[in-house]
């Protein structure tokens, strides 16, 4: 079943369910996924749409962090709540350990020496954890594998 028919399925069952959070999150994700076809002109793949639900996970995150930093907690509170539909949506994250793996295993094949080989490192490691792992984190991981 493809993602936009998952989310067809969960917002009927969100609509008889009366959840409004769940409901306004799938709409909003519908909208992305739709705006995001137009925009490159041909129906999404898997892997594009996932890009597009890492997004919106990545732009709740980076919401939920200014809204603590503005003490206000009351609205980090729905932006968790979003952050918990967005997660249902995403493969499952990597443990560290996998991760740390990963990038051991990229780093090796790759042949990187030194942080001047970052760019290789990343372009052939990023695509192995798309929708699993934060871009940041990974970079951070790769850093310190190649220093």
């Amino acid at each position: 079943m493809t993602l936009q028919a998952t989310l067809t399925t969960d917002m009927k069952t969100a609509m008889k369910a009366h959840d409004k959070t769940q409901l306004s999150v799938i709409r909003l994700l519908k909208a992305a996924l739709a705006n995001e076809e137009i925009k490159v002109g041909h129906p999404l793949t898997d892997d594009e749409a996932l890009t597009v639900v890492a997004r919106e996970m990545k732009q709740r995150t980076d919401e939920k962090a200014a809204d603590l930093a503005a003490n206000r907690p009351d609205l980090a509170e729905g932006v968790t709540a979003q952050i918990a539909v967005l997660a249902h949506y995403l493969p499952e994250p990597l443990s560290a350990t996998e991760l740390q793996a990963l990038v051991d295993a990229t780093v090796k094949s790759v042949g990187a020496q030194s942080k001047a080989d970052m760019g290789k490192v990343m372009g052939a490691l990023m695509p192995k954890v798309k929708g699993r792992a934060d871009g940041q984190t990974v970079k951070e991981l790769v850093m310190e594998a190649l220093s």
